[in-house]
């Protein structure tokens, strides 16, 4: 196995391609994660945390959705997905990139 940073700071930055395509910023880091999850030193680990970290979004997006027609606090809560699903990605990316552990708050563990 070999250390390579760089593909683990875009596996994290992959994620901003929701932004662009949609559902880009799942199939690209899954696609990274399942062909080099064997090739790169803590590929597995982080493949799996950026994984857990969408499929929580996209849970938090579904619920949000009936809270809009009830409440309008829907509203409040895909906002706050949206700045958390573009700040975490970049600031977890950096830490990668200095050899920190990256973190995701309020990430379900569902891949294990």
């Amino acid at each position: 196995m070999r250390e390579d940073r760089q593909l683990l700071m875009l596996t994290h930055l992959s994620q901003l391609l929701d932004l662009v395509t949609g559902i880009g910023g799942f199939i690209v880091p899954l696609v990274i994660w399942l062909t080099q999850k064997d090739k790169v030193l803590g590929m597995d680990e982080h493949g799996k945390m950026v994984l857990n970290f969408q499929i929580s979004l996209f849970i938090y997006s579904i619920i949000s959705i009936p809270l809009i027609l009830l409440f309008g606090l829907g509203i409040l809560l895909i906002i706050i997905i949206g700045i958390i699903a573009i700040v975490f990605p970049i600031l977890n990316a950096i830490k990668v990139n200095n050899g920190e552990i990256p973190s995701y708050p309020l990430s379900m563990n569902i891949i294990k």
